[in-house]
């Protein structure tokens, strides 16, 4: 997770209302902004119907999701994503060398680490350590839980230097802390971005642009996350679900998607929009079949 996270949480009412104004606008007659509180609610809700928390209509959406194709979660379709997110992550597309990676980038996150960038600074790395140690409190990291706790929310190190990095690294050898990413990747990542994209009648493409959107922006419903992202595209056009069009559902998703990292990140390369998901969007290829060409950071891919 890149975003700074719990951070901004405080922040909502002010960032999201403004967030609004910077925004293109889908018509001239377009609704107007919700007040923050409405905004949050509805980030919420989505949130639970995608986490399946919603009690009331759990079977129903259940249901719905049951009866399609299995798009992303299909086992080759899900290798292939996180083939895709380890280009933007760690520059490589064989992410299973990526368990033991860990830098700080600079982005005010702290450390950023393992198979889909678990940060210090967005509280994703803390649950997985806290977890991993449940089942293993033997292991190497658990005893940099207190300091975890402490700069959960920050860029400190403060408690994790110097051996925090040689200890995760030596850890991403174990075959038990590897399983623990790959179950905290699909618990917080993958299956409710899926799930809802399901829910939002997107196929496989579609689902991705989920998946990629909730591990940069995080999944959280402040101003600049993945569920604030998608009230601000459902603003601007319909859901397939909601008889919309998928091709340009998606196109206006990308939009506001590009708009917020630059907003938070304005030196940021935005490749992972622009030549790598865009491109798929522009050639059709809403079953993101193979095989797929793009660029990432400068770097070239093609998977046959």
């Amino acid at each position: 997770m890149k975003r700074a996270g719990v951070l901004l949480i405080a922040a909502v009412p002010v960032i999201a209302t403004g967030f609004y104004l910077v925004l293109p606008s889908g018509s001239a007659d377009a609704p107007p902004a919700p007040t923050a509180a409405a905004a949050q609610s509805a980030r919420e809700d989505a949130k639970d119907r995608a986490e399946e928390k919603r009690e009331e209509e759990r079977a129903e959406d259940d249901a719905v999701v049951a009866d399609l194709p299995a798009g992303l979660a299909a086992p080759a379709k899900k290798e292939l994503a996180q083939r895709l997110v380890a280009s933007a992550e760690h520059s490589t597309t064989d992410w299973r060398t990526t368990y033991g990676a860990i830098e700080d980038e600079g982005d005010g996150c702290g450390y950023t680490a393992g198979i889909i960038g678990f940060c210090t600074g967005t509280h994703d790395l803390l649950m997985l350590v806290e977890a991993y140690t449940e089942e293993h409190p033997d292991n190497g990291l658990a005893s940099y839980l207190p300091a975890l706790r402490e700069v959960d929310g920050s860029d400190s190190h403060e408690g994790l230097d110097p051996g925090f990095t040689a200890a995760w690294e030596a850890e991403g050898e174990v075959p038990a802390f590897r399983a623990a990413q790959e179950a905290e990747r699909d618990r917080l990542y993958f299956e409710p971005a899926v799930r809802l994209a399901k829910l939002d009648g997107l196929g496989t493409l579609g689902q991705f642009v989920y998946f990629d959107a909730m591990v940069f922006h995080g999944p959280d419903t402040d101003a600049d996350g993945f569920y604030a992202l998608r009230e601000h595209t459902l603003r601007q056009a319909k859901t397939p679900a909601a008889g919309g069009f998928e091709e340009e559902y998606l196109d206006a998703f990308l939009d506001i998607r590009r708009e917020a990292m630059l907003t938070r990140y304005p030196d940021r390369d935005t490749a992972r929009v622009d030549t790598a998901q865009r491109r798929f969007l522009e050639a059709g290829n809403l079953g993101l079949d193979t095989p797929l060409v793009w660029e990432m950071y400068g770097d070239h891919y093609r998977l046959p």
